[in-house]
């Protein structure tokens, strides 16, 4: 992802699919807790009015919307955590695993050691 970009300001932005399908409007940034990047974004989509989460690696910022390299499928089938609490090491894991995507530098996020670098809402208190 873009890291120029302030992860403030991709929520209300909208989000689209690999084929350009509109998923839903980004409701919510996670960062890292280690480096403070953006890692996952909470897209609140149509699908029972739910956020899904979308990984901002390998995704990308265009023209003020947010194109999420996926199918619109996966996205919904994405696991739903609920929004607004930090992501454990656990909750991450499984969301590597749905999208297939390799698991960040720095190791296993289900071993507890590594708790320190994932799941931080942009703009909470920890900030």
């Amino acid at each position: 992802m873009q890291t120029d970009i302030d992860p403030r300001s991709l929520i209300g932005h909208k989000a689209f699919d690999r084929d350009g399908t509109k998923i839903g409007t980004v409701d919510e940034v996670y960062l890292d807790d280690a480096t403070g990047e953006p890692e996952w974004a909470a897209v609140r989509t149509g699908f029972f009015s739910r956020d899904a989460f979308v990984p901002l690696e390998p995704s990308e910022v265009v023209d003020d919307t947010l194109r999420v390299p996926f199918e619109r499928a996966l996205i919904k089938d994405a696991p739903d955590f609920g929004v607004g609490r930090h992501l454990s090491p656990e909750q991450e894991l499984q969301l590597y695993h749905h999208y297939g995507l390799d698991l960040p530098s720095g190791g296993d996020p289900a071993r507890p050691e590594s708790d320190q670098g994932f799941g931080r809402i942009a703009g909470s208190e920890d900030d």
